[in-house]
């Protein structure tokens, strides 16, 4: 009777439902899947299925997720097992929350209730099944199946779990990959490779005073990714686009002849043929062996625009 007692009163009791095939010691970082159902220990009314939510619940294990009890569970399980977890309501105060979160998901901004602190008193969270567990907390049932386990090494991190010396090597990792998908012409690909990696150069760049010596670093190591994605976009016709990140590079580098070609290029395409030939012309300034290549480019803008002039004529013409 004394065992019984004992049992009854864990925090967490944990009743086998299928055993599962393989235990795998959780490092943090661990990324895991579930699927869930949640259920009040009373009386077994459903409260939450993942099921239903069509997708299963994700978690990092360290990442200081609000239900802590969830990763103290799936410690406790093998790939693939089930099993019922009861646990006292002391350790879920935070579910009512979670399950708003997860409920909310998929649905447009207006139609979400925000949980400010007024609105929470006098209105509470926008179910009133969660209403009622957080102003009568009880104890919940998780009914758990673990369907994947990925060790830290066995996936690629999402941006926010990464140190920064992790996104530094993805940045690296992301530049060659970028550049094997340009020289095999997939520029698309490549595009999304740069992008990626400007992208976490420029969250590292945030936490640095501008200007200082490590804000200077990153922005050299920002400087050619942004170049070889504005090659990307000028390739696919983006002109202004083009124009824009050559725009933030000179800014960096005001001498950069990549940034001042490519821009020139890019009004070319837009047709603003005053800018392009001032670029190319101070791109030729600054690199001598740009002579046949510049002269190539200044006389196709002047063909386009001796072209251009007599459609103009023509269409004056018609005009009377």
């Amino acid at each position: 009777m004394e065992h019984k007692k004992n049992v009854e009163n864990k925090p967490i009791r944990k009743e086998i439902i299928n055993p599962g095939n393989a235990y795998i010691e959780l490092t943090p970082g661990t990324r895991v899947k579930f699927h869930f159902q949640t259920r009040t220990a009373h009386d077994a009314r459903i409260v939450d299925d993942s099921r239903k939510m069509d997708k299963p619940m994700e978690l990092v294990l360290g990442k200081k997720f609000k239900l802590e009890v969830w990763e103290v569970i799936v410690q406790q399980m093998s790939l693939n097992e089930v099993a019922k977890f009861t646990v006292h309501k002391s350790l879920c105060p935070q579910y009512p929350f979670i399950s708003k979160t997860l409920r909310d998901i998929g649905k447009k901004p207006e139609e979400r209730r925000r949980c400010c602190g007024m609105t929470l008193q006098n209105e509470g969270i926008g179910y009133p099944d969660l209403d009622a567990l957080l102003q009568h907390p009880v104890d919940l049932e998780f009914i758990i199946e673990l369907i994947s386990i990925e060790l830290p090494e066995q996936y690629e991190k999402e941006r926010w779990q990464m140190s920064d010396d992790e996104k530094m090597r993805a940045t690296n990792t992301l530049r060659e990959r970028g550049n094997g998908f340009y020289k095999s012409n997939r520029y698309t690909d490549a595009e999304t490779c740069y992008r990626e990696a400007v992208g976490i150069v420029e969250q590292l760049m945030l936490k640095e005073k501008p200007h200082d010596g490590e804000w200077k670093e990153l922005a050299a190591i920002k400087t050619p990714l942004l170049l070889n994605y504005a090659q990307c976009r000028l390739i696919a016709g983006d002109f202004y686009a083009v124009i824009e990140h050559c725009n933030e590079v000179l800014n960096l580098d005001p001498r950069n002849v990549k940034a001042l070609f490519r821009r020139a290029k890019a009004h070319a395409g837009a047709w603003n043929p005053m800018q392009a030939r001032r670029d190319f012309i101070d791109a030729l300034a600054l690199d001598s062996s740009l002579k046949s290549t510049v002269a190539k480019e200044l006389k196709s803008i002047e063909e386009q625009q001796q072209a251009r002039n007599v459609q103009d004529r023509i269409h004056m013409q018609k005009l009377f």
